[in-house]
């Protein structure tokens, strides 16, 4: 039995939606072998961050060199780094085990608004992270900021696709949740020579929570077996769009997602089962 694997290096959520916890919840749905790094701890809920402690960065190197020493990975991605320390000590680990199948979603701020990535850490990313990059999967906002842009509607997005995959990024996805393009949301995929557009019905709700992570987490976990990258943004695109969909009422806030609807089907049925 050939078992495919994934590593998460990436903060933990305490509530569960977001983080290493959501990217663990992710591969096991999709039947790869889960792995972690933690890069700082969060003490989080539906209502917002309300603290973030971050590891020290031997704490991270350590982690990464327990893997790459024994286990290796057959994909990885990156998410909510914290420093430019970490960053860096992150690229570094990645180069040394000569990992191709990276990808980075470069969190930045929470759904609350709070910030997950401190300002200086922003350039080391873009020094240091992005040429490492087989995927990057940047929301609208954090496009904006990494493009160096505004963005207002699909042909802005095309623009900062280019400017990313010019920095090094060998295929970008710019999804398409933070802005209004009616009743499709658009995933966009730039991978060098063609745009690509992954469309879903929009969804109206505030329980996204954790979509982001679990959005990277799927393509980690497809491009771990073996699909392309354009596979890849679509099983992301289905699996979240169900996450979304299945809603799991938790909490007050913006609600987290639920990531077995995709492979088990809507609630509802599998109570009358």
């Amino acid at each position: 039995m050939t078992v495919c694997k994934a590593l998460t290096i990436a903060g933990s959520d305490s509530g569960g939606g977001a983080g290493i916890q959501a990217d663990l919840k992710t591969f096991q749905e999709l039947n790869v072998y889960g792995m972690s790094a933690l890069t700082a701890v969060t003490a989080q809920n539906t209502l917002g961050v309300h603290g973030v402690y971050p590891l020290s960065v031997e704490a991270v190197e350590k982690q990464i060199e327990a893997i790459g020493e024994d286990m290796g990975t057959d994909a990885l991605k990156t998410g909510m780094l914290f420093s430019s320390e970490i960053i860096r000590a992150v690229a570094k680990q990645i180069e040394k085990y000569r990992w191709e199948k990276v990808v980075v979603d470069p969190v930045m701020i929470a759904k609350g608004g709070a910030s997950l990535l401190q300002e200086e850490a922003i350039q080391a990313m873009k020094e240091v992270l992005l040429p490492l990059a087989m995927v990057i999967t940047p929301n609208i906002p954090e496009a904006e900021v990494l493009a160096d842009m505004n963005i207002r509607n699909l042909e802005d997005r095309k623009i900062a696709a280019e400017k990313l995959y010019h920095a090094g990024v060998k295929n970008v996805v710019i999804k398409g949740g933070h802005v209004n393009d009616g009743d499709e949301l658009i995933n966009l995929l730039f991978d060098g020579n063609d745009f690509t557009y992954v469309k879903s019905s929009r969804i109206s709700t505030k329980n996204t929570h954790g979509t982001g992570c679990t959005f990277a987490a799927v393509m980690t976990a497809e491009i771990a077996k073996g699909q392309t990258v354009q596979q890849a943004v679509e099983t992301a695109s289905a699996f979240v769009h169900a996450a979304i969909e299945q809603d799991l009422h938790i909490g007050n806030g913006h609600g987290p997602t639920n990531h077995w609807a995709f492979k088990q089907g809507p609630l509802h049925e599998k109570e009358h089962q």
